[in-house]
């Protein structure tokens, strides 16, 4: 048995040559032109070597030479290691070296920044977009035959628990989750249009926007990088009918539409990556005129496990229920060597098995072993599930602030705090504290708007005080500007923690300590 993934994309330019896939601000390519263009690439690939079960890795921006890039790899068999732009030389060096890459594809500005600097200290030859790519080549004729088994993509963790690893991903792993979620939850059609707003290196970009858009035959219309307000205007300019994002797009996007309502009405939203407060669920929601479907997934899933849809009830507050072929369960969190699974409605680790677990990280066989367990993928990630299947994240394990033998679920102090009229944003984090272990802390954004003076944290936490338990609310509060964001679009937490790790002055800006 043969499959690829590179036929999700060269299918559609059979079915559907014509018509639009790919749309960016300097051009419209057809089904028929971009897969033209990534069996040039493919061609120009295998020019300089490059055959099945080759690691190529992509240090590309969101424009058409990814996607030309990476199903012209594909197309020859070959494995593909995306990685973010922002990576610096000795990030790029820890993967070109772990991935073992033939070829570093990239652009000219990228080569003369870390990517050359990275390629030339592992001796990976780089091939450029506007330079040995763009040579004269004739386009391959056929895919090469792979089997389901065989890896399509190395997609690496952006490793919050120390150095990031690759989650080997197989054509079946990843050919499955386009499928299924094209039909449900995305119920993408040819006659759709999503705004393509995600980074392509990224799982939920790549694979749920990308590659579901393309396997349906419908049209991607790509930004280089999400801003808001062009976001709306190219909304309503090509008339898009789907959004896929993470929370923080979605709070710019009411932040950008405040004052003037947005042209283009929504069919449906998708919101993954982090959790959704539900008041910004609601928002946004009367705001587009469309419902916003949450989902969860992780990068060793490739990466689907759970989503609302429109099959069933959604049930805000949750992702909703399993994929098709997917189970998930709770196990007990505090096991390392087993998993003992739990009865619905109580809190666990969140533990996935199916079609669509990695089949493990490269080269750490250790740490494979760590994560699957009697078959289970475990999750680091806590949660919950009702009796009808439906799944709530809890929050992160490594998030949980245990303050006096007490555990605060940092998510749900948030969802809290999303509602009060002076946050605009909010992240939960925990800090040491010589007594209690660790106390709870709210760094906020306010409102533009907002009045922003020394008795504002004293507002909020006695705001707080009212709704949450005396455990859990926080008694620090600090304001700031900006949330640090990974490449993704996920707060960072961890530098969060970093940064307010040491007492904070009750009188500075935003500070205020009850302890």
């Amino acid at each position: 048995m043969s499959l690829s993934l590179a036929a999700v994309l060269a299918e559609s330019a059979l079915r559907r040559p014509d018509h639009p896939a790919l749309v960016t601000a300097a051009t419209t390519l057809t089904y028929r032109e971009l897969w033209a263009g990534a069996r040039h690439h493919a061609a120009v690939l295998r020019r300089h070597g490059i055959g099945p079960g080759d690691r190529v890795a992509l240090l590309l921006p969101n424009s058409p030479c990814f996607p030309k890039a990476y199903f012209g790899a594909l197309a020859l068999g070959a494995t593909v290691v995306p990685m973010p732009t922002t990576l610096r030389a000795g990030e790029i060096t820890y993967i070109l070296k772990d991935s073992a890459a033939a070829a570093l594809i990239c652009t000219a500005e990228l080569r003369d920044a870390d990517g050359g600097t990275a390629a030339a200290s592992t001796g990976t030859p780089v091939l450029t977009v506007t330079g040995e790519l763009a040579a004269e080549a004739e386009p391959i004729d056929d895919l090469v035959p792979r089997s389901p088994t065989d890896i399509a993509l190395i997609l690496y963790t952006s490793g919050t628990t120390g150095r990031p690893k690759g989650a080997m991903l197989t054509h079946l792993n990843v050919f499955l989750n386009v499928e299924l979620g094209m039909e449900s939850p995305f119920a993408m059609d040819g006659d759709d249009v999503l705004l393509g707003c995600l980074p392509l290196f990224h799982t939920f970009g790549q694979i749920c926007g990308m590659n579901t858009t393309f396997r349906a035959g419908a049209t991607m219309v790509l930004m280089e990088r999400f801003e808001a307000a062009r976001a709306v205007e190219l909304m309503a300019r090509h008339g898009c009918t789907v959004l896929m994002g993470v929370p923080t797009m979605y709070l710019a996007l009411l932040a950008a539409t405040e004052h003037d309502a947005p042209r283009q009405r929504l069919d449906r939203a998708y919101s993954g990556g982090a959790a959704l407060p539900v008041a910004v669920l609601e928002s946004f929601e009367e705001r587009f005129g469309c419902p916003i479907y949450e989902g969860y997934g992780l990068t060793e899933t490739s990466p689907v496990v759970a989503y609302n849809q429109k099959a069933w009830p959604r049930r805000p507050g949750t992702v909703g229920r399993p994929i098709w072929g997917v189970e998930v369960a709770i196990a007990r969190a505090d096991l390392d060597d087993r998993v003992e699974l739990l009865p619905a409605g109580e809190v666990g680790e969140i533990v996935i098995r199916g079609h669509n677990v990695m089949a493990g990280y490269l080269n750490r066989p250790e740490a494979t072993d760590e994560a699957i367990v009697d078959g289970w993928l475990r999750s680091a990630d806590l949660g919950v599930q009702d009796e009808d299947g439906y799944l709530r994240i809890v929050d992160r394990k490594k998030d949980m602030v245990i303050r006096g033998g007490y555990n605060v679920y940092p998510r749900e102090l948030e969802e809290t705090l999303a509602r009060h009229p002076a946050v605009a944003q909010v992240a939960v984090i925990g800090v040491p504290h010589d007594t209690l272990g660790e106390e709870v802390c709210a760094v906020i954004v306010p409102r533009p708007g907002t009045e922003q003076d020394e008795t504002l944290p004293d507002a909020i936490r006695a705001w707080c005080r009212e709704r949450m338990a005396g455990y859990k609310y926080p008694r620090l509060v600090v304001l700031t500007d900006a949330m640090p964001l990974g490449p993704s679009g996920k707060v960072l937490k961890r530098e969060l923690t970093a940064r307010f790790a040491v007492p904070v002055d009750p009188m500075s800006r935003g500070g205020n300590a009850d302890r």
